[in-house]
């Protein structure tokens, strides 16, 4: 049986950094608040005229290509996952494939907010589960801070820009993606959104006055959705796979909220040190968070290990993945 194995991983953070502090001067907050509901102390922000989400999806593919010793021409499919794309269209993945010399892949995006990366990795995974392709990379980024809105205390603390990409290859081995659950349920269009800018309210003056470019956020609601579907989904890959607490290696949470991250890993029976948390230095990066996190732990991953990733986003979409890290 072919599978779909990682075998490489690169990521890009942007150097400009937002501390708790340059926020308490914009809005009406505290360090303390930000590090006890949340947990975040700082960010990064892509800053500069006309840079999008493709400038960071670019640098992460460039550091996975010569990672994986691969000519850009080599690569057959790249998918890119994204709630801030550059444009409309084109594609961010066209936009990366662009800056990257990548000239022999087909490409689209993903949109599933902040569970993208792992819906991108379901949809790759089944590109070379296909035997038509060996060589695919999943990337995944947002620049939130051109969705975060500055006078919205509740919200602009909570995100930052980053991106990531891994190499999916075929293996015949047991390692690589073993299993994923995914969900979409559109009960959660009305609580976490952003209307502005689309089809059904295209820029004008009255979107840009009713603050309807930002991001909306509900946040108590979304709350209790994302602890108790990412506990769910994950315990439930968990007892698919016949993985116990000890078996599982590491979890790779979406960072969204220390207490969500740490809801999720108590349900799974994992001690701390198992859990992958850096949410501290980077905020809400979206659908980066995840791969950022493994590229941060991956001199310390071991060929074999069991990862679980899990994440919750916009939609509601959420889901967990059981990876079998490949080297």
């Amino acid at each position: 049986m072919i599978r779909a194995a990682i075998t490489g991983i690169g990521a890009y953070v942007p150097e400009d950094i937002l501390t708790n502090s340059d926020i308490e001067k914009l809005v009406d907050t505290t360090d303390e608040w930000i590090m006890t509901r949340v947990g975040i102390k700082e960010r990064r922000v892509l800053k500069g005229e006309g840079k999008g989400t493709s400038v960071m999806g670019a640098e992460a593919v460039k550091e996975l290509l010569k990672k994986t010793n691969t000519k850009p021409e080599e690569v057959e499919v790249i998918i890119f996952a994204t709630t801030t794309p550059d444009y409309v269209f084109p594609s961010t993945a066209a936009m990366t494939a662009e800056a990257c010399g990548i000239k022999n892949a087909l490409g689209f995006d993903i949109q599933a907010a902040c569970s993208g990366f792992i819906y991108a990795l379901e949809v790759g995974s089944n590109f070379i589960k296909s035997g038509k392709y060996k060589k695919v990379i999943v990337a995944a980024g947002d620049k939130m801070t051109s969705i975060a809105n500055y006078k919205d205390r509740a919200t602009c603390p909570l995100f930052g820009d980053a991106a990531g990409a891994v190499m999916l290859e075929p293996t015949e081995e047991e390692f690589g993606i073993m299993d994923s659950i995914l969900h979409l349920d559109g009960v959660g269009i009305t609580h976490l959104h952003q209307y502005g800018g689309g089809s059904a309210y295209p820029a004008s003056h009255e979107t840009v006055d009713k603050d309807m470019h930002y991001v909306y956020q509900e946040g108590q609601v979304v709350f209790k959705h994302a602890v108790s579907k990412m506990a769910d989904v994950s315990v439930e890959i968990m007892e698919r796979n016949n993985l116990s607490n000890e078996s599982v290696d590491w979890l790779v949470p979406h960072q969204a909220n220390i207490r969500i991250i740490e809801a999720v890993g108590n349900r799974m029976g994992l001690s701390p040190n198992k859990v992958m948390v850096n949410i501290q230095k980077y905020g809400n990066t979206s659908a980066a968070t995840i791969p950022v996190c493994i590229h941060e732990w991956e001199s310390q991953l071991k060929k074999g290990d069991n990862l679980i990733l899990t994440a919750f986003g916009g939609g509601f979409t959420w889901g967990a993945l059981y990876l079998k890290w490949a080297y």
